[in-house]
């Protein structure tokens, strides 16, 4: 991260970690859930942390506005990136966001969400978001911000061609997306910004079978990859990392800094995605970014990374059931597993939020005392609960993926009723449920109470971090449809 010497020395008396020193770990908070903490209360829960930087998938103000003094170095981002189709557009973007520069310490600057990856099938939307790119860096550069703000773009590791590599050496971006991925590293460059990576090491383990113990550094690897000029990579996380840096030298950019916009481990929605194998993967991630260790394609360089994310989104796209269960925090501000977000690799849990009230210990299960029992009517109502609340953790591997027919569609029913903030009206479906004070749960299967109803304001679903790719809705609640029947 590049700054004025003033913001460096500031830095350095508050102890923070901006390149040059330790890798830096940061936090995404994405904002797609129907129960949100506040964003006062996001920021108070980032200071008692020690987390020092964050990113965010908006710019709004409310958020801005929290973030305010805080002391926390901020990365935002314009998912609209159509709004900003020139260079006048994009002064007008800053001009709104003057007082937030400094005061919310705005640092980085990111254009889009997937935009090369969407790229691969969709050139239009490629190059709308690479204008967005360079009209907001001149403006950037035009206000005398450049040294303070960098500009620049995530990329998932779908930009790669990660299916046919064994080792990193073979990597490469897409054909499809190349030359424009060529332009814009030397922009890049040119500007002294990063590229920002976005890894998901547990689903490339699990894609190549290759076990999910090998997704993260740990103590006992299970896999070993050799490589050209006697390089071995014992995790997938340093498999995805190098494969970046090979694409990047094969680009003609081989110094180019890289930062880890998002890693993230899910906790449910996926066989092997739970907190103990998310505890177990950042209690030995964490401390291997912050050893300044490196990687083998670059030994003694710190890895800034980011941890997606903040809290659960249960709001994002189900095409990945696990896309709505990355958060290290629940949606009530309870941490769900041990992580030090220092990254000295100590055996605590997170704080947990203040200020969060939990809905009364009500729940809203599946009956048929009332209108007997029509199975395919059921169902039809099931399918109308899974497309306005969040079934993900009943898909094969899910937390919940076990439960009878009755209990399938109690969990179904009462995620709605939960998402409508208990409205006794969220839980009629046809006459097939009912509102009950004793809790359904099973062993192994939550069925939650959520937190009162907090601050809804600016309140626009947006795609967040790795909520991406594949397959529209139905295809999730086809596979859990199918286990439904067969009950």
């Amino acid at each position: 991260m590049i700054c004025k010497i003033a913001f460096i020395m500031a830095a350095i008396l508050l102890g923070l970690n901006i390149g040059g020193g330790e890798g830096a770990i940061g936090i995404n908070w994405g904002r797609n859930n129907a129960q949100r903490l506040i964003p006062s209360m996001v920021v108070d829960l980032l200071l008692q942390n020690g987390v020092k930087e964050a990113r965010i998938y908006n710019a709004q103000e409310d958020i801005l506005r929290a973030f305010f003094g805080s002391g926390i170095d901020l990365t935002v981002t314009i998912f609209n990136f159509s709004s900003i189709a020139s260079k006048d557009d994009a002064k007008r973007w800053i001009s709104t966001k003057i007082g937030y520069l400094e005061n919310s310490r705005i640092r980085r600057i990111y254009i889009g969400v997937d935009a090369f990856s969407r790229g691969i099938t969709n050139k239009t939307d490629l190059q709308a978001a690479l204008t967005a790119y360079t009209s907001m860096q001149e403006a950037i550069n035009e206000g005398s911000y450049a040294d303070e703000i960098k500009v620049t773009m995530p990329h998932p590791d779908y930009v790669l061609n990660m299916e046919k590599v064994s080792k990193p050496s073979e990597a490469d971006f897409r054909h499809e997306i190349r030359e424009e991925m060529h332009g814009f590293l030397r922009q890049l460059e040119a500007n002294k910004a990063p590229l920002i990576i976005e890894l998901l090491p547990i689903y490339q383990v699990i894609n190549k079978k290759l076990g999910i113990d090998f997704a993260g550094p740990t103590d006992s690897p299970s896999h070993v990859i050799e490589d050209v000029n006697g390089a071995v990579y014992t995790d997938y996380f340093t498999v995805l990392h190098d494969s970046f840096v090979w694409a990047i030298k094969k680009a003609g950019v081989p110094d180019l800094d890289i930062v880890v916009g998002a890693v993230g481990w899910p906790t449910d929605g996926l066989p092997g995605a739970n907190t103990s194998s998310a505890e177990h993967f950042y209690k030995h991630l964490l401390p291997y970014v912050t050893s300044n260790k490196g990687t083998p394609m670059r030994p003694g360089k710190p890895i800034d990374t980011y941890i997606h994310a903040l809290t659960d989104e249960n709001m994002n796209g189900d095409y990945f059931p696990f896309a709505r269960h990355w958060g290290i925090y629940r949606t009530n501000g309870e941490p769900k597993y041990k992580i030090d977000l220092s990254g000295q690799g100590r055996d605590i849990f997170p704080t947990k939020a203040n200020g969060i009230m939990r809905m009364p210990e009500r729940w809203c299960v599946y009956t048929n005392r009332v209108k007997g029992f029509n199975k395919s009517a059921v169902v039809e109502q099931f399918k109308l609960a899974c497309r306005k609340a969040d079934c993900t953790s009943l898909a094969p591997g899910g937390s919940c993926s076990g439960l009878s027919f009755q209990n399938n569609v109690s969990y179904a029913f009462n995620m709605y009723f939960q998402t409508k903030f208990q409205d006794e009206g969220a839980c009629s479906f046809g006459g097939y449920a009912v509102v009950v004070a004793e809790d359904p749960s099973t062993d192994g299967c939550v069925f939650p109470v959520e937190v009162v109803k907090g601050q809804q304001d600016n309140y626009r679903p947006t795609k967040s971090g790795q909520d991406r790719l594949l397959a529209p809705i139905f295809v999730f609640l086809l596979s859990v449809l199918w286990v439904l029947l067969n009950c």
